[in-house]
């Protein structure tokens, strides 16, 4: 955010870093401030609260969905700000999300291809925050609600902070800038960034990546990546994670798992599971196993990633609602109605 602020760089939310209080006697006027500011988002459209730390994907909180109102957002700005020190606030953004992923040898970019997480536990987007329950890219590499230009702006908003990242450190940044995009009605903003590939994403990019891995990090390296052009097959992908029952907030673990039936065409990617000694596979607290659909089109991806999900018994359950012609039709309205609103 701040990086953003400072370098002109379109993007950010309006937000505010409230830094905790430096004495105790400050503390009453500090949080003050904190719940005006809460009160002032809250009348304009809603806030969003985010811890500035590890949370396993479930440190954002949102009035509407986690927060009844601006009481519950000081609370929890408070327990951010008793552990991290610091907390981040800022408006709620209406519209649909996407990550979209770049490799980067410090001065190219190359696009992977568009993928949309879905970070509920439950179908519809509902429930609490998770590390991600699944995901899906079209057979374009890209998403079905988003327009070309939607794509050149996440782009360009890339390339513009690996510059400021340079000019701010004088370092080159190699490896991968995972960003994590929502499409409103006033243009893309930008969530967030990662410094890795997104899990559940990169299960939607590998297998369909043509070009041979290893030259591309030798090309990251060597700084030669403008001259590798990255080559994907034009398939659709459906990701969809059994998870333990209970997860994210009570977590079953130690129970026996078991696979049958994996459909032909669907990759298995076995995650936060153990073997005890008997060579029995048991859950852990987090996702288990993650099913992955890959076919010509995403109706036919998603049934794979369907079936296979349902071919595993013991006490998890998945959302059957990924990728699913509804799901994604919900989607592109929901953009449409952002759009025509705005005209």
């Amino acid at each position: 955010r701040d990086l953003l602020q400072k370098n002109d760089i379109n993007g950010n939310p309006e937000f505010v870093v409230f830094k905790k209080w430096s004495e105790e006697s400050l503390k009453e006027n500090f949080l003050h401030t904190v719940k005006n500011y809460l009160e002032q988002l809250n009348n304009a459209g809603g806030f969003v609260i985010k811890a500035d730390g590890l949370t396993g994907g479930k440190g954002v909180k949102v009035t509407g969905d986690h927060l009844a109102g601006a009481d519950d957002g000081l609370h929890y700005a408070k327990e951010c700000l008793e552990k991290d020190g610091h907390v981040v606030i800022e408006e709620k953004l209406i519209g649909e999300e996407f990550s979209a992923m770049f490799l980067t040898d410090g001065k190219s970019l190359a696009a992977l291809p568009v993928v949309q997480d879905h970070k509920r536990a439950f179908e519809d987007d509902k429930g609490p925050n998770t590390g991600g329950m699944g995901s899906y890219s079209d057979e374009n590499n890209s998403l079905p609600f988003l327009k070309p230009e939607d794509l050149e702006t996440a782009r360009e908003i890339t390339q513009q902070v690996l510059k400021a990242v340079n000019r701010e450190t004088g370092e080159i940044f190699k490896g991968v800038l995972y960003g994590g995009f929502i499409a409103t009605a006033r243009g893309v903003r930008l969530i967030e960034y990662n410094v890795r590939f997104g899990d559940p994403e990169a299960m939607n990019i590998f297998p369909i990546l043509k070009t041979d891995f290893v030259e591309v990090c030798r090309a990251i390296i060597s700084g030669t990546l403008d001259k590798l052009p990255l080559e994907f097959e034009k398939k659709a992908t459906v990701v969809k994670y059994a998870v333990p029952e209970g997860y994210p907030t009570n977590p079953k673990s130690n129970e026996e798992i078991k696979l049958f039936g994996v459909p032909e065409g669907c990759r298995v990617y076995y995650a936060s599971v153990n073997l005890d000694d008997e060579g029995k596979l048991k859950t852990s607290t987090s996702r288990a196993l993650a099913f992955v659909g890959v076919a010509e089109s995403l109706q036919k991806a998603e049934q794979l990633a369907e079936v296979g999900a349902k071919s595993i018994e013991g006490p998890l359950f998945h959302r059957r609602d990924i990728g699913t012609e509804v799901l994604v039709d919900r989607r592109i309205l929901h953009m449409k109605k952002l759009r025509e609103e705005t005209k």
